[in-house]
């Protein structure tokens, strides 16, 4: 008698990716610098196929669209410690364009299903200070909200300042802190919606400046909104 294995699932699906550009805090149209790095994370309950044993097979990097000058990553795969079914991949471009650019990371797992991740980033080159994604969430807000904005200038401590104005001009709040940034993206800078005298504000719109300034003395600033709800 033949017997036949019942218990094998089906795989149809690809593996989980999770696409970065330089670490995981990195937001789909951030910014960075000319040097960026491709960072994912992968994940297949039957295992990454970074072998490359078919045609077309492989773990591939894509960007702008260009795919006669797509990468292959098979060798830089790296699995997570006691495990084959999660892993990592870095790999670095180097002195790309200013401006926009799409990023594509195509795997495939060890049933040759594929699957496909996707984003986007802005380079602005480092000769000059930049600011990107300047933002506060959330917003509205009643009793908390949390400032957050990208750059250019990764590793170094910059000094920040946020002030909120009323739609007239009057300066209501100040908050300074120094920021020392791991990647690109801050941490949050929270503030409770008093002014500086600790007194609740009012409900309405109100508008921030952010000023950012660096040990060389590079400065850089930008204006948002916020909306108060009590």
């Amino acid at each position: 008698m033949v017997s036949t294995a019942t218990d094998v699932a089906l795989d149809e699906e690809g593996p989980r990716i999770e696409l970065f550009l330089n670490d995981d805090r990195f937001v789909r149209g951030g910014i960075t610098t000319e040097d960026p790095l491709l960072f994912a994370k992968l994940f297949d309950d039957n295992g990454i196929n970074t072998v490359g044993s078919s045609i077309g097979h492989d773990l591939l990097a894509t960007l702008d669209e260009n795919t006669e000058q797509a990468v292959v990553l098979n060798d830089l795969y790296e699995a997570d410690q006691d495990t084959y079914r999660s892993g990592q991949v870095r790999y670095r471009f180097n002195q790309l364009a200013e401006g926009s650019h799409t990023l594509r990371l195509k795997a495939w797992d060890s049933h040759n299903n594929s699957s496909e991740s996707t984003t986007d980033f802005v380079v602005a080159p480092s000769a000059e200070l930049a600011l990107e994604h300047v933002l506060n969430y959330p917003n509205p807000f009643t009793t908390h909200t949390e400032f957050y904005f990208e750059h250019n200038r990764p590793c170094i401590t910059l000094d920040v300042q946020i002030q909120v104005f009323t739609v007239a001009g009057r300066l209501v709040k100040t908050l300074s802190r120094q920021l020392t940034c791991d990647g690109f993206r801050t941490e949050a800078m929270a503030w409770n919606g008093l002014d500086d005298f600790g007194d609740k504000l009012g409900r309405g719109a109100y508008v921030y400046r952010l000023h950012v300034s660096t040990p060389e003395g590079e400065q850089a600033e930008k204006f948002e909104k916020l909306v108060i709800l009590r």
